[in-house]
């Protein structure tokens, strides 16, 4: 999946337009170093990063670039808990390519809950992981209804 999401950014960075392409990354990430504002799942699960901690990085393959957005979450949906929805619509945007791990997890929680905030959304199906092939066709099952779901390929063409 790595390798398919540096695609599509090496893709988005490349159009002559890029400026127009907003590229925004999350991150798991609490907004203080106790963790206390973490979500109950993430608290149940043991699934907190501390502010700032290493864990909290995005891998050099996939990093943001100059002044492309990063938003620390702390639950399973960017729109739950950060201000996205303002952002993208701040910025104008209307249509999402949507990427990441895990699919059956914080993705489909992006993907159902853009939908629902009225983005047109595509997922790019081999730019998302699941701890398993099971749990990744499964999601991508689940959310049909809620998205385009187009390979990195027929994305970047």
């Amino acid at each position: 999946a790595t390798a398919n999401i540096a695609s599509l950014l090496d893709a988005s960075r490349a159009r002559p337009d890029a400026t127009r392409v907003e590229r925004v990354f999350t991150v798991i990430e609490a907004l203080t170093r106790d963790q206390r504002d973490l979500s109950l799942d993430y608290k149940i699960s043991k699934l907190g990063v501390s502010r700032g901690s290493w864990e909290a990085q995005v891998i050099d393959a996939i990093k943001p670039e100059g002044d492309e957005i990063l938003l620390p979450k702390t639950s399973s949906s960017v729109f739950v808990s950060t201000n996205i929805s303002y952002v993208l619509r701040s910025l104008g945007v209307k249509q999402l390519v949507i990427c990441g791990g895990l699919t059956d997890q914080c993705v489909e929680s992006a993907v159902r809950d853009a939908c629902d905030e009225g983005f047109l959304v595509t997922l790019a199906t081999d730019a998302c992981v699941a701890k398993s092939e099971t749990a990744h066709g499964r999601s991508l099952d689940a959310i049909a209804g809620y998205c385009r779901r187009k390979t990195t390929a027929e994305i970047v063409d």
